[in-house]
């Protein structure tokens, strides 16, 4: 027999399991969170701590994810000020950058108007007579800077607060717990787990894989089996360095590839990141290589001349998460970035499993998996509204 029965039973308390958890409970649903080892304990505090509308996704055409990621911006900025906050973003262009002023132009245009012209949407260029003021941004061969303001955010904290607001709506978290096995019935799941050395079973209407680096690995535990789409991971690695920026977030283009890159001001220091190398392997392990942090250390000096060479720089910590992408081929940086609900049967699943995700749309990805799930699930009284809860920083 079952020790217990919820609603839901969501697997992973990174952002997205919290974003769940915290819909279903304002959903008036009852929620087990399982949590192997802490909250936003893998890739949800190692993202480049943005809450942003992905500018450069507007390059592959990928349009109503930038729309949603904009919106779902602008929520959170009412949502949690303490944790998500404006920030000036700085785009420089050389006589080699490989976009040039008009495509960034247009680009800005097309993201204001996503958000509505209004005065948080604004951009400019730079007149030259400041550019000697961005932080000792390189000047030689400089033609154009373009400023406009997107966010950034504490991600670990805005995970504890998602799932602080859930346990306050009913929620129920346990961690650490091992998720063991799954039985998937034709009217309900068993769920095996393991909690403070000891074995325990629940029942769930419908179980919900958020996993991140872990959903196959869930998978494969599950009766009877079911089979996801191929995925890739692949490996982000940031580095922290001692030094300041105190205008902001600079959008760099890294010289070696053309790949987008940020330099940012994070807790009195400077973070740089992104990468994105291909990893196999068990998702615990992953860990920054030496080859990422140098190409983070020559990007940052390609712009920044005072951190220029290996003995000017004092790297104070690197550290690399795991994005979900579908697996394909190409380089991951022109993937497209939507997540993926897979469900294990239609019209009424009983499993959900979720690939890939952005840290900006957590909520409204949350909804979009609490609509798609709800004929598997009784009938209940809404309590709140996500759109409505605030997140204050602990």
């Amino acid at each position: 027999m079952a020790d217990d029965h919820f609603d839901i039973v969501v697997i992973g308390a990174g952002i997205h399991g919290a974003g769940v958890a915290q819909a279903a409970a304002a959903g008036g649903y009852s929620v087990l969170v399982l949590e192997q080892e802490g909250i936003a304990s893998a890739t949800s505090s190692r993202s480049s701590k943005l809450i942003h509308g992905g500018l450069r996704y507007l390059e592959t055409g990928q349009f109503t994810l930038v729309h949603e990621c904009l919106r779902e911006r602008d929520l959170l900025l009412k949502l949690a000020p303490d944790l998500v906050r404006l920030s000036p973003f700085y785009i420089p262009v050389y006589r080699d950058t490989t976009r040039r002023p008009w495509q960034l132009r247009f680009g800005l245009g097309l993201y204001a108007a996503f958000v509505g012209f209004g005065r948080d949407s604004r951009f400019s260029s730079l007149p030259r007579r400041g550019w000697g003021e961005l932080d000792g941004l390189e000047t030689g061969g400089l033609q154009r800077v373009f400023q406009y303001r997107d966010a950034q955010a504490d991600d670990a904290a805005l995970t504890r607060a998602v799932m602080r607001s859930a346990q306050t709506l009913g929620a129920r978290l346990l961690v650490p717990a091992t998720f063991k096995a799954g039985e998937l019935r034709e009217r309900d799941c068993v769920i095996d787990y393991a909690h403070n050395g000891r074995r325990h079973r629940c029942t769930a209407g419908v179980l919900v894989n958020a996993a991140g680096p872990w959903v196959s690995r869930i998978l494969q535990c599950m009766t009877p089996r079911v089979v996801g789409p191929a995925l890739d991971l692949i490996q982000g690695t940031h580095v922290v360095i001692d030094g300041k920026l105190s205008r902001g977030v600079y959008y760099m283009e890294a010289p070696r590839d053309r790949r987008a890159v940020f330099a940012m001001p994070w807790h009195g220091k400077i973070l740089v990141g992104t990468t994105e190398t291909p990893f196999e392997g068990d998702p615990a392990e992953v860990g920054p290589r030496p080859e990422e942090q140098d190409y983070l250390l020559e990007t940052l000096g390609h712009y920044f001349p005072a951190y220029r060479g290996k003995d000017r720089v004092q790297v104070l910590e690197a550290f690399a998460g795991l994005r979900v992408l579908p697996a394909g081929k190409g380089r991951a940086f022109r993937r497209p970035r939507e997540t993926v609900l897979y469900t294990d049967r239609l019209p009424r699943p009983r499993m959900l499993t979720v690939y890939g995700g952005k840290l900006t749309v957590y909520r409204s990805t949350a909804q979009k998996i609490i609509k798609r799930l709800k004929e598997s699930l009784p009938q209940r009284h809404a309590v709140a509204s996500t759109r409505d809860l605030p997140l204050p920083a602990a």
